[in-house]
């Protein structure tokens, strides 16, 4: 039971719906590592109540909070400036109290990219990517792949207008990109290296769906998911069994809030204690139902990974 008193320190998400979130333990655990007396907790903000939401965070000396859908772009308005990643992204995902100010930060896109490369080393410029979906946080995530150079991106989606939309955008940023059928995706893996899944398939409840089937995967693709419940989706299961390299989702989940961690604490995130606190709140799935063994926890000395920021 962690004790709450008058000297408590208050952090904070808003978003809607947010039961869901497993930052509320994740980042509560990480303050208390670091010795702070705090916690974080998660409000339920409809979009007609985000003003007040945030004017809030000055009336209530809330220390930080973290920005999760439907809120991450229209929160934008309500703050007092902006960082580079969140201008960079058109979104905010962490507020930072600097001097009274409302600052807005991104931290998803370098949260997806700091827990790909814990797992891999990645030759960025040798990378042709497919991208399934282009919602929430996969917007965060193809600008940052763009921005690291990778030789082709290909984009799908259910809505093709939204994934032009975001290819016009990366075509901004240098990118040599292509839009895709939705219905051709399970063809476009032959020439891949990386497959990013940005869709909601495979999340709990409905953890037999896969965006993609066993057959379109192969050894020479890592494999990305970003839905983190289950620890291993459908789609992460048949890429090990057709000899690819997988990543589970949790990894950008405990990234990103690692980042927001050391933005509002200026100390290093205790990623282990994150990951353990995630991973102790997600379903993991039977080998049976998958086919494949669930990949070890990071090792302890990850917390040396996000140092600096």
């Amino acid at each position: 039971m962690v004790a709450v008193n008058a000297e408590t320190e208050l952090y904070a998400l808003f978003g809607s719906p947010v039961a869901h979130s497993l930052s509320p333990e994740m980042q509560t655990a990480a303050l208390r590592e670091r010795g702070r007396n705090a916690v974080y907790l998660a409000f339920d903000v409809k979009p007609d109540r985000l003003e007040e939401a945030v004017r809030a965070i000055r009336a209530l000396g809330i220390r930080g909070a973290n920005i999760t859908i439907p809120h991450k772009e229209a929160v934008i308005r309500h703050l007092d400036a902006l960082d580079e990643s969140a201008r960079r992204y058109g979104a905010v995902n962490t507020i930072v109290v600097r001097d009274g100010a409302l600052i807005g930060h991104n931290t998803d896109g370098e949260g997806y990219i700091r827990s790909l490369e814990e797992l891999f080393l990645i030759d960025w410029p040798e990378q042709r990517v497919l991208l399934l979906g282009t919602g929430g946080a996969m917007r965060a995530v193809a600008i940052a792949v763009a921005l690291k150079g990778v030789r082709s991106i290909t984009l799908v989606n259910r809505t093709e207008e939204r994934a032009r939309a975001l290819a016009e955008e990366l075509h901004r940023l240098g990118a040599a990109v292509e839009v895709e059928r939705w219905a051709n995706r399970r063809h476009l893996t032959a020439d891949k290296t990386l497959v990013i899944n940005g869709t909601p398939l495979g999340m709990v409840p409905r953890t037999d769906e896969s965006p993609l089937p066993r057959e379109a995967l192969h050894p020479n693709l890592i494999v990305s998911d970003l839905v983190y419940n289950p620890f291993k989706t459908r789609l992460l299961f048949d890429a090990e069994a057709a000899g690819a390299r997988v990543h589970p989702g949790i990894g950008m989940l405990v990234h990103q809030g690692a980042l927001a961690f050391e933005l509002w604490t200026g100390e290093r995130a205790p990623i282990p204690v994150m990951y353990q606190v995630a991973r102790s709140k997600v379903v993991h799935l039977k080998e049976t139902e998958g086919g494949g063994a669930l990949p070890p926890p990071p090792p302890r000395d990850a917390v040396g990974e996000v140092a600096g920021r």
